[in-house]
């Protein structure tokens, strides 16, 4: 099997021919042949037991060799492939050239990854906008820890106020008829929430427990439900109860029992810490963010449709993993949700074609500078793989190619080069 010529067609689309020998595509045949032959019913022969010549003869000598074709062009395009040196991008196209006693002639048409310039890929200037943490900061989420850990209670002797807990049976009318889910017993609504239609909660405020009263309010003219839009209602209200969230006290008890620290002041001081470093991580983010809109923009390259379509497919192939693990698939996130899987191609294509032309940029940064990953570094990289996906480096290894694994590390290294070759202005 061997490369016989190639030829560039237009920009980025080769197209190749490439040969497999007599011996080797006979062998294909007999190999078809014995897998078919079970199938086959020659009159005057056992089922599977008739002649590959009686059959030829009958069925033309040709009745084998597309399925030997296909039994032999994996092998041989992959063998003419890597004498090309070329990178393939998208699914080839194949035919047949010829079939004659020197063997078989195969042809292939594919894209191939495209020539690309990079300008000004060193001295980017970009914006690094660090956010101080302040004393509010700090207490917000420790508020949210204390809310995280309050305690409901009953509220004795006094009216409904913002932020309660009512209590309530309730039953709405329309015209003077009761509707479709407008009755609740014993409903517990946070005063304020904004749960129910508007000027609902705020009327609830001031009662008592026992009160017996009336609601007046107005469905929204874009109401759910059609045959209450924008129409008036009333709900008789029944207040059973008022409870409140009590929020533990702010001291050293409450640091030791939501962190591992023993005093207040400790515990403020981690938390602040810790929305320092998200802070830190989401101001680098940003950064990284501004430099890849600069390579994109920077980047010069006719790239081949098959790249973008290629990768929103592997975008839905990760969607479709996702949905998995929540216990649906595709078929029935799109039955759900009225689409289909053209319509979420879509919707991944602008995702598609950024990440193509980020890896492009950043590959080149890789050419450019010479960037280069170790044998250690590749090793480091399947132990964090096997990791994350539950499997021993040496399973990873079977799967993941140690070049693809050194390609992502230089690429990673490449995004590292741009930014500490960057311009940050500190805000």
């Amino acid at each position: 099997m061997a490369l016989k010529s190639t030829n560039k067609v237009e920009t980025n689309l080769y197209e190749i021919e490439f040969d497999a020998s007599k011996e080797v595509f006979d062998a294909a045949v007999e190999k078809v042949y014995r897998k078919e032959v079970k199938k086959i019913n020659i009159p005057g022969f056992r089922k599977g037991k008739a002649p590959r010549s009686i059959i030829e003869k009958m069925y033309g000598k040709g009745v084998f060799y597309e399925d030997a074709v296909n039994e032999i062009i994996p092998e041989a395009y992959e063998t003419a492939i890597k004498e090309t040196g070329l990178t393939v991008v998208s699914r080839p196209e194949f035919d047949v050239v010829s079939i004659d006693d020197n063997g078989v002639v195969l042809k292939a048409k594919f894209y191939v990854k495209p020539e690309v310039t990079l300008k000004n890929y060193k001295g980017i200037e970009v914006t690094k906008e660090v956010k101080v943490v302040t004393d509010e900061d700090v207490n917000t989420e420790i508020d949210q820890a204390r809310s995280r850990n309050a305690r409901v209670v009953d509220v004795e002797g006094r009216a409904v106020e913002n932020g309660d807990i009512a209590v309530i049976d309730y039953e709405g009318f329309a015209d003077g008829v009761s509707f479709e889910g407008g009755k609740g017993d014993n409903y517990n609504l946070t005063i304020g929430s904004g749960s129910f239609i508007p000027g609902f909660e705020e009327q609830i405020i001031g009662h008592n427990v026992g009160d017996e009263f009336d609601i007046n309010v107005t469905f929204p003219e874009q109401y759910h439900s059609e045959e209450l839009a924008g129409k008036e209602a009333i709900f008789k209200i029944k207040l059973n109860g008022i409870k409140f969230n009590e929020l533990p006290a702010l001291d050293d008890e409450f640091a030791k029992d939501v962190s591992e620290f023993d005093t207040l002041d400790e515990y403020k001081a981690d938390v602040k810490a810790k929305i320092e470093s998200r802070n830190e991580k989401a101001s680098e983010n940003a950064v990284e963010e501004q430099i890849i809109n600069t390579l994109i923009e920077n980047l010069e390259a006719e790239i081949p449709a098959p790249m973008f379509e290629n990768e929103a497919e592997n975008f839905v192939r990760d969607y479709d993993s996702r949905l998995r693990m929540q216990g649906l698939d595709l078929t029935t996130y799109c039955k759900y949700t009225g689409q289909t899987l053209d319509d979420l191609r879509n919707q991944f294509k602008p995702m598609a074609e950024r990440q193509v032309k980020t890896r492009l940029a950043l590959e080149k940064v890789v050419e450019l500078e010479n960037i280069v990953a170790s044998d250690e570094e590749a090793e480091a990289e399947y132990e964090n793989l096997s990791k994350a996906y539950g499997m021993k480096a040496e399973d990873v290894k079977n799967y993941v190619e140690v070049d693809a694994v050194k390609a992502d590390i230089c690429v990673k290294k490449a995004v590292e080069f741009v930014k500490t070759n960057a311009n940050v202005t500190v805000k």
